[in-house]
């Protein structure tokens, strides 16, 4: 048998993402990264990304479930070359997908800022993706452990109170023809599965978010495929580069099929 198709099959399918690539039997010649890559994109070539993206990570987080890190673009998003997608990945993650970014050029950065878990020390890969198809690489190695299992910040009653509620951070200045960066926080207790409910001792089922859409003035802007490994109360940092004033929408939803809407207008004090 062939090494590759047993760790397919070592590797089980989650709520939108992957078991970690540590359940492969070490005897497989295949490193972690290795299953992923081959997983996520076949035989498709992954280039060294340096001089496209950049990676902002802690080398030591002061907290696992709570790990800033930041994707920069180093080119501007042009109808004519752009990034179409940044897929961020944990390689010792349960699910080593944390999030796939679909971006337009609309954005006009593709750079990206959110918070993740991390359940031990490993690579963190940012993958830029770009119009053509072609594949770019950076990487960060990162020390922490137990993020994926650390206990909500919140106890169950209080997350739900405020489940689905936004908010956005604005520039003090909204500018048009430029890119203006956004960010956006949603409340979500994000429940990994692999939490226990510090009052009854049981295992909280897995609740996360699945999805995040948001549009400009009716047109894609920025699409999130979203998975366990994103942290609680999710944060997404993103760009828009309008040509005037205009109405953002979110549009989120979760695994158990809730839906969450909230628009804002901006610009029309610019």
């Amino acid at each position: 048998m062939s090494p590759l198709p047993f760790a397919r099959r070592r590797l089980l399918v989650t709520t939108g993402g992957f078991v970690a690539a540590s359940l492969v039997r070490p005897a497989l010649a295949q490193s972690q990264w290795d299953v992923l890559r081959e997983l996520l994109f076949e035989n498709r070539p992954v280039q060294d990304g340096t001089g496209l993206i950049e990676l902002e990570t802690p080398t030591r987080a002061h907290d696992a479930a709570l790990v800033e890190v930041a994707v920069k673009a180093l080119v501007p998003q042009t109808p004519e070359r752009y990034i179409r997608a940044i897929h961020l990945l944990i390689d010792r993650n349960p699910a080593p997908r944390a999030a796939v970014f679909k971006l337009t050029p609309a954005t006009g950065s593709a750079s990206i800022t959110t918070r993740i878990r991390v359940n031990e020390y490993t690579p963190v890969r940012a993958v830029a993706e770009t119009d053509d198809g072609a594949l770019f690489m950076v990487e960060r190695f990162v020390k922490a452990s137990g993020g994926c299992s650390a206990p909500a910040s919140k106890d169950k009653e209080a997350a739900y109170a405020r489940l689905g509620k936004m908010k956005l951070l604005e520039p003090e200045r909204f500018r048009t023809g430029e890119p203006n960066e956004l960010r956006l926080l949603i409340s979500h207790p994000q429940y990994s599965g692999m939490q226990i409910d510090q009052l009854t001792r049981n295992w909280i089922p897995a609740d996360h978010l699945e999805t995040i859409r948001i549009t400009w003035n009716g047109e894609p802007l920025v699409e999130v495929e979203a998975d366990i490994s994103l942290s609680e109360d999710p944060l997404l940092g993103f760009h828009l580069q309008p040509e005037g004033p205009g109405e953002l929408r979110v549009e989120a939803a979760d695994i158990k099929g809730r839906r969450f809407v909230q628009s804002w207008q901006l610009g029309l004090g610019s």
